[in-house]
């Protein structure tokens, strides 16, 4: 479905082309980067705060569930208020954040500012990528989102590399003055570099009560519901080794501090294999196509590790992460094209579309990071299993949103005014 005239802005030239599409991207590195830069740290940071493993993964529950909460506010803001201002202020905190997760004496306080943290990551994190459509239709905008997509899919491998250098150099709290600095670099760089793709005459009135009833008007949307839970287990599959790699790498593996890599490396480069196959193939193949082949690749590569966990010959590296890596190149090919059709299932509301899909993700990430990684990360066969489960839901999400999509159905009414 095309946006309305009036909201779609001329796209900017080749030349800024490239600079919108890097800087689109290190927005959406707010995640991995607040995630995996840590994930060295970890054994470091439980030591000091004298806490056990299971507890420390509370750091990453806690910056995931205020990400979710805030990510229902910070798409009908940019929806509100224009694009930039959004996603400007939200590093601004982010890097004040930092600071108090550097200075943290204990662990709550840590859990504190990770709120904090989660609270301000989601304003680039998800407003970025209703730039792209702002900017784009068509094939253009899934070629740009699978672009940006590639770019992003380097911040998983590269943070806990990162992470680890760090530690090399210092305590823990290095890492998240990295993050302070990254943050900052971030609001100076958008602020001074982004355009503003949402024009005034685009923009939805500034109400609380607008906002709050633009939300639940786009959650109840049954053919959105669906195909937001379709995209959020498909992610879950994948996401489920990054929430459990302190585990996966250092307990499992038996590998150290600076061994990360031995499962982001694989893993990302089969994502951006992925989002450049997405990018090549937007014109040549409907984007449904292409969340069934990426779909298909990732249960294979799900299957296909299960089975090398399950035989104790290939149970060790580099057997244990060619399903996480097979997982990554499916979820590369897919996710721009879900993200893309979240968007245009609510076309007057792009932002609050955004937000309300982040929020389930990162809503069914926390359950993941905080209850079921401790359960299924005892062995590598149950964590494989546990991710093909994932996998499985959804792509039967997918399945139920494209037959109710082949019965007409009205469309959905413009948000209500509120006065």
């Amino acid at each position: 479905m095309s946006a309305p005239r009036s909201q779609t802005r001329t796209p900017p030239r080749p030349a800024s082309l490239v600079l919108t599409t890097v800087l689109l991207a290190l927005l959406g590195m707010f995640g991995p980067f607040s995630i995996d830069t840590a994930f060295p740290a970890f054994a470091e940071m439980g030591a000091d705060f004298e806490v056990s493993d299971s507890s420390m993964q509370l750091v990453i529950s806690a910056y995931l569930g205020s990400f979710a909460v805030m990510s229902l506010v910070h798409g009908p803001l940019s929806d509100a208020l224009g694009r930039k201002p959004v996603m400007v202020t939200g590093a601004i905190v982010y890097a004040l954040a930092s600071i108090g997760c550097a200075l943290s004496p204990s662990l709550p306080v840590l859990l504190l500012f990770r709120v904090l943290q989660g609270a301000s990551a989601g304003a680039g994190t998800i407003v970025s990528r209703t730039v792209v459509r702002d900017l784009y239709e068509g094939p253009a905008a899934q070629r740009l989102m699978g672009s940006v997509a590639m770019i992003f899919a380097v911040a998983p491998a590269l943070a806990p590399i990162i992470g680890g250098w760090l530690l090399l150099l210092g305590p823990w709290q290095l890492v998240f003055w990295f993050l302070c600095a990254f943050g900052a670099v971030i609001a100076v760089t958008t602020l001074t570099l982004l355009p503003e793709s949402h024009p005034p005459e685009a923009r939805t009135p500034m109400h609380l009560t607008s906002i709050a009833t633009g939300v639940l008007h786009v959650a109840r949307i049954r053919s959105f519901q669906v195909l937001a839970a379709a995209q959020a287990f498909s992610f879950a599959g994948q996401f489920l080794y990054i929430a459990a790699a302190p585990i996966f790498v250092v307990t499992l593996l038996g590998k150290g501090a600076q061994d990360f890599w031995v499962l982001f490396v694989p893993m990302v480069a089969g994502m951006m294999l992925g989002s450049l196959t997405n990018a090549r193939l937007a014109e040549r193949v409907s984007g449904p196509g292409l969340i069934i082949g990426g779909q298909a690749v990732a249960i294979t590569g799900a299957v296909l590790g299960l089975a090398l966990a399950l035989a104790p010959a290939t149970s060790g590296l580099p057997w244990a992460v060619v399903g996480p890596t097979a997982i990554g190149f499916g979820t590369g090919i897919s996710l721009p094209v879900y993200q893309l059709a979240l968007l245009d299932a609510v076309p007057h509301a792009r932002g609050t579309a955004a937000s309300v899909s982040t929020f389930l993700m990162l809503l069914l990430n926390a359950v993941l990071s905080s209850a079921v990684v401790p359960l299924a990360a005892t062995s590598l066969a149950r964590l494989s299993a546990t991710s093909l489960a994932l996998l499985v839901l959804g792509v039967s999400c997918f399945h139920l949103h494209r037959v109710a999509t082949r019965r007409p159905t009205p469309t959905p009414p413009a948000l209500p005014e509120v006065t």
